[in-house]
């Protein structure tokens, strides 16, 4: 099955209302939204949190980040984690989480783990990028970088009912740079990708700023969240295994270091380094 005939298949589901998660998502899910409600008070997150391992053990390990964890304090449980790292950035874990399970038990794929590496590496780059350049709001970057590629991890869950989905001969024209002339298979991909975040319960602004990335636009000088994630993307040590218009700029640290003003990306990045690399360290747990 050719990959615009997948493509077509999937956008058909979603406008049918049919998204079809695998089943070790469904006890994530239903955390999420249960700490998503506005009524869910500490204790209650504290109870959902330790239902789900992978949940509990990347809240603490964000806890003990660097960015989070400024007295190097070493935080060992659950409770003390989310009083120090707060209930918003515990509420996107959760939506992270999910997205880290979609795949299910292809959790080995290393096109699966490219992709969370990648993601995780987005997400910390855009935490620093947004609070040193952008100006716009690190936890907020620091979510929609963790969930940017949703739409491929959708996709590679359904791999089953697609036999051949990651094999050489189809998974390499996901890298064709011709492909990316199709803007009927762009726009697949961003109804399918926009379909999930919705149902996740995703802000409506950072929605629309993934889908930003995804078609790779650019103001100058870069302040938006769109732009932070595009910049994020760019310098991700480890790509995506998937291409995007925004993939293809090829954007320096060079050529936007004439894009900012008052501080040039390089020296933020050195800066930050030790926080980049922490905050990685923990979304990879």
């Amino acid at each position: 099955m050719e990959k615009s005939a997948i493509l077509s298949a999937l956008a058909a589901e979603v406008e049918q209302g049919r998204l079809i998660f695998p089943t070790s998502t469904h006890t994530a899910i239903k955390i999420n939204k249960a700490l998503n409600d506005p009524d869910c008070n500490l204790e209650m997150v504290i109870k959902f949190i330790q239902l789900e391992p992978l949940l509990s053990a990347k809240v603490v390990a964000i806890a003990n980040s660097v960015v989070f964890n400024r007295s190097g304090k070493k935080i060992t449980d659950v409770r003390s984690a989310v009083t120090l790292i707060g209930l918003r950035t515990v509420r996107n874990l959760a939506t992270a989480v999910v997205v880290q399970q979609l795949t299910g038990p292809q959790v080995r794929n290393e096109m699966v783990t490219q992709l969370w590496q990648h993601s995780a590496h987005v997400a910390a780059l855009a935490q620093v990028i947004a609070r040193r350049i952008t100006k716009q709001d690190p936890d907020t970057a620091m979510f929609a970088g963790i969930i940017h590629e949703i739409s491929w991890f959708y996709l590679l869950a359904r791999e089953k009912h697609y036999p051949g989905l990651t094999d050489e001969s189809i998974a390499s024209s996901w890298n064709s740079d011709e492909d990316l002339e199709d803007e009927t298979e762009l726009e697949c991909e961003i109804k399918i990708g926009t379909a999930i975040l919705k149902a996740l319960w995703v802000p409506e602004p950072v929605i629309d700023s993934i889908v930003y990335l995804w078609r790779g636009y650019l103001t100058f000088p870069p302040s938006t969240l769109g732009d932070t994630l595009l910049f994020a993307d760019q310098l991700a040590p480890v790509k995506s295994p998937f291409i995007l218009p925004s993939n293809q700029m090829g954007y320096s640290i060079a050529n936007i270091d004439l894009l900012t003003d008052e501080e040039t990306l390089s020296a933020v990045l050195k800066d930050s380094e030790a926080e980049v690399k922490s905050l990685t360290e923990a979304l990879c747990v």
